[in-house]
């Protein structure tokens, strides 16, 4: 793990520093996940030793959830209801409607000298973004400027990254443009998945504001802009990005499978009843076959063998990937031995895709 730190000049930023560690920071915190809960509970717990007072929490409406459809709370409500903090819950913040209005009014209420942002869903106009003191800081999952948007987390496992990171960045009325405020680096392991990347840069995303929030003047001082030319963007996920495409290379697929992991999870078709492809092994040494994409090679104790596309146009064989969890329609997760003890699945079944 490495961290990207500018070296202050206080000198630049003496009055701010000094009124900023006089008096307690007034901290706002808008989030609706897990991922952001985890950041709220660390400054909860660090109050007294950042300096700082949480005097409200922002998250999204309580949602219908599960099979009853009940209303549901969001990660953040709780852990701000658990800490008797003020919660507010706006719909809007567009000055266009009387709620909006509403919301913008209450923030000013709070006299906030600085907004955290976590995975809050809602958007921030340039009005809402001006409103405290020190204006809106997001714990954004990505080493930016690379993968900005919805989706970072999988997107760096998608495109088979070997890094990813927490950036805390002075937010604008652009998508994850603002100013670069600290950065800190984190391997990503063969074997991870959006899961369990996920609760690393969740905890490693509570460790980066804690760290911004020390010495907030001096990291306002000497922000870094964003190299616009070397930004891509994290597309939010939609399901259909979960069907295998068995003609890719098994190193694709094998990332899909991790990068999907739980939503919307990887899956594939056998005689037309969908089957979820839950875990494969790391590619460590890459088998290669002349069987045509999609063909269940050998179904082991170990792991399912299944054929895939080449891994380049100049090969001449091509790529397999050795699947160890499945889940077949209407049944449990099975391992590989299960599914092996079973008639499920044998060797030479085809795996489609929906329309075939």
């Amino acid at each position: 793990m490495t961290t990207t730190a500018p070296t202050f000049d206080t000198s630049n930023s003496l009055t701010d520093h000094d009124n900023l560690t006089t008096n307690r920071l007034r901290v706002v915190f808008a989030g609706t996940p897990e991922f952001a809960a985890i950041s709220l509970a660390a400054l909860i717990n660090q109050q007294e030793a950042l300096n700082i007072e949480v005097v409200a929490v922002y998250t999204q409406p309580d949602r219908k959830a599960g099979r009853g459809q009940k209303l549901s709370a969001s990660a953040v409500k709780e852990v701000a209801l658990a800490n008797d903090i003020a919660v507010e819950q706006p719909v809007t913040f567009k000055k266009s409607s009387a709620e909006g209005l509403s919301a913008r009014q209450t923030l000013r209420t709070y006299q906030p000298d600085v907004m955290i942002v976590a995975a809050y869903g809602l958007i921030l106009p340039i009005g809402v973004l001006e409103t405290p003191t020190h204006g809106c800081l997001n714990i954004h999952a990505s080493l930016l400027p690379r993968w900005r948007g919805a989706a970072p987390i999988h997107r760096a496992l998608l495109a088979g990254d070997d890094e990813t990171g927490i950036t805390i960045m002075q937010m604008d009325k652009g998508l994850d443009t603002g100013d670069m405020l600290y950065k800190v680096s984190a391997n990503i392991a063969s074997d991870d998945t959006a899961a369990s990347l996920h609760d690393k840069m969740a905890a490693l995303g509570a460790t980066a504001i804690s760290t911004v929030l020390k010495d907030l003047a001096a990291y306002k001082a000497q922000a870094i802009a964003q190299d616009d030319s070397q930004a891509n963007y994290a597309e939010k996920l939609v399901k259909t990005e979960g069907e295998v495409d068995w003609s890719q290379p098994a190193a694709a697929i094998e990332r899909q499978i991790r990068g999907l992991t739980p939503w919307p999870g990887a899956y594939t078709f056998l005689a037309g009843q969908r089957v979820k492809v839950l875990a494969s092994l790391p590619l460590n040494t890459l088998q290669q076959t002349n069987e045509p994409a999609g063909t269940v090679i050998s179904v082991g104790r170990k792991a399912i063998l299944v054929a895939c596309g080449k891994e380049s146009e100049t090969e001449s064989l091509a790529t397999t990937l050795a699947i160890t969890h499945l889940q077949f329609a209407g049944g449990k997760p099975m391992t590989a031995e299960q599914v092996c003890h079973g008639n499920q699945l044998n060797d030479s079944d085809q795996f489609t895709s929906e329309s075939k």
